[in-house]
């Protein structure tokens, strides 16, 4: 990896290894591994960035939510902690593009693929683990991962922001909110950009993996400013 796309994941990471060895080595897919046989795959890093992953989201929920019981921790754990959100949170770093394939693999659109994102984004945190210790794993995990999770514990409907919108929409408005999408980029990297139309106004837009994810991604700051809004007019109200 080049100097400077080193310095761009770190930045992206919030986090400048000491040993940028440690880096390079959570980026190495078993594609790679099979055409140069000398070298060794992240996945050894990805065993043990699951366990980091688990036990960072597992302490976070557990000081966090003390009335919640053992049964709904689980089900908030599993609820960030599994290969589509870490997929996306790789993309969210661009991991894609500092990924070592092999030919085969990268031709075949392995950077964009969910699996070899989230496995490689288990890696990295091992890695920022091995480099920075528990605090520097923490401090990442939850900066990417804490909105999330507080969404998800807000309980059925949290974290679907479309119906957390219809149901503000048909209270203020009486309507339906309307989506567009439009989809840039060859079959394999598609991006998909949504917005969101309520009240003869655009009231948010988003970006995503899927034509689904942009739309909850619209919805989500949609919800958010009309509901600051609310809020807003209440407090003066009062």
């Amino acid at each position: 990896m080049s100097d400077d796309a080193r310095a761009g994941l770190e930045a992206a990471l919030g986090h400048a290894f000491r040993d940028p060895a440690q880096l390079d080595a959570a980026l190495i897919h078993r594609s790679y591994c099979a055409e140069h046989p000398d070298s060794s795959s992240n996945e050894r890093l990805e065993f043990l960035g699951d366990a980091v992953l688990g036990l960072v989201v597992t302490v976070h929920v557990f000081d966090v939510y003390p009335e919640l019981p053992e049964g709904e921790l689980a089900k908030l754990r599993a609820s960030v902690v599994n290969a589509e959100v870490l997929a996306e949170l790789a993309a969210s770093i661009a991991l894609g593009p500092a990924l070592v394939l092999g030919k085969g693999e990268d031709g075949s659109g392995g950077r964009t693929k969910l699996s070899i994102l989230a496995d490689a984004m288990e890696a990295v945190i091992a890695a920022l683990y091995l480099d920075g210790g528990w605090e520097a794993a923490q401090q990442l995990v939850l900066r990417l991962l804490e909105d999330r999770i507080r969404i998800s514990a807000a309980g059925p409907g949290g974290q679907d922001y479309k119906t957390r919108l219809q149901e503000l929409a048909a209270q203020r408005f009486d309507q339906l909110p309307r989506y567009h999408v439009r989809a840039e980029g060859p079959d394999h990297s598609k991006r998909f950009f949504a917005s969101v139309r309520l009240g003869g106004q655009i009231r948010g837009e988003g970006e995503g993996r899927s034509k689904k994810q942009a739309e909850q991604a619209a919805a989500s700051v949609a919800w958010e400013s009309l509901h600051n809004a609310e809020e807003h007019s209440d407090a003066g109200a009062a």
